[in-house]
């Protein structure tokens, strides 16, 4: 396997950063998940747009204009032969010091690396997810702004733990209000009557890229799409719940907290937004050429 590393494409024995990288030490940096489909890239020029988005909210300098960043990401595929996989982009504040300053980091540290993905089992699509809310709330905004998306996931995979110990392997997370916020890595939609809603990030989720294209899928598809505050009973009272996220793709929930949701399997138009979805990212995006 090639990674992209420093500006240049290395062996996988060979990428490595340093031990005072301050990605490694304090979660100092930002990342995005990315897919390749048949080929394309999708959604790619978004995606690069919240990565500095991301970067410019923790004052983090990207050494490599967008456009080189985008080529950089297309070459890694190439190099890799990946027609469809997953993207995992990464910078971190580079190698510093023992200590928090970031200012005294030499240069952000680049990583991209193209490989496979498989986030849930094929059966979990076809039948749906049993999901449980956990305790560890979503990071409040003034503290880690949850619209950025930061190298530091600890307060995700705590409630990820949370999830697999009751026995689920997703999760609903709220804010510091009580509110849905969304899952330990995905957004969380709603459907009650027709109406689809999500919660908007002001609540804590992530402005997902998947999530927004599900919404614009929906909206040409003729639904009613709302960004709205939820609480757990807006779920449990739902005819349908699903998650979005770019690995996990669009997924249904069939059981929330051990409330069955509609008859307990994948709604009707959960499967046409899947199927709208699936269309589109097998048919749109940026070559590997």
């Amino acid at each position: 396997m090639k990674i992209f590393l420093s500006g240049k494409l290395v062996d996988e024995k060979d990428a490595v950063v340093s031990v005072f990288d301050h990605g490694l030490l304090y979660g100092d940096g930002v990342f995005e998940g990315i897919r390749s489909y048949n080929g394309r890239v999708f959604l790619l020029e978004e995606h690069i747009d919240r990565l500095y988005d991301s970067a410019q909210a923790i004052a983090l300098k990207i050494p490599m204009t967008k456009k080189e960043m985008s080529q950089a990401v297309v070459e890694t595929c190439k190099a890799n032969d990946l027609a469809d996989g997953y993207i995992r982009l990464v910078v971190t504040r580079g190698k510093g010091t023992l200590g928090l300053n970031p200012y005294l980091c030499d240069k952000a540290e680049i990583i991209i690396i193209a490989a496979a993905i498989k986030l849930y089992p094929r059966e979990l699509y076809d039948n749906g997810l049993k999901i449980v809310t956990v305790g560890n709330i979503r990071n409040h905004p003034e503290a880690i702004n949850p619209r950025i998306k930061s190298l530091n996931y600890l307060n995700n995979v705590m409630a990820k733990i949370e999830a697999i110990n009751a026995g689920c392997m997703e999760c609903l997370m709220l804010n510091h209000k009580g509110e849905v916020a969304e899952a330990s890595g995905d957004n969380v939609f709603v459907i009650k009557n027709g109406v689809i809603t999500t919660p908007p990030s002001s609540c804590g989720a992530l402005e997902g890229l998947t999530r927004n294209k599900v919404m614009e899928l929906a909206r040409a598809a003729g639904y009613e799409v709302r960004e709205v505050p939820m609480a757990r009973y807006d779920l449990y009272v739902a005819d349908e719940v699903f998650l979005t996220g770019t690995a996990a793709e669009i997924i249904s929930v069939v059981d929330v907290d051990k409330r069955e949701i509609g008859d307990g399997k994948p709604g009707a138009i959960t499967n046409q937004l899947a199927k709208l979805y699936h269309d589109a990212v097998n048919s749109e995006g940026t070559l590997i050429a």
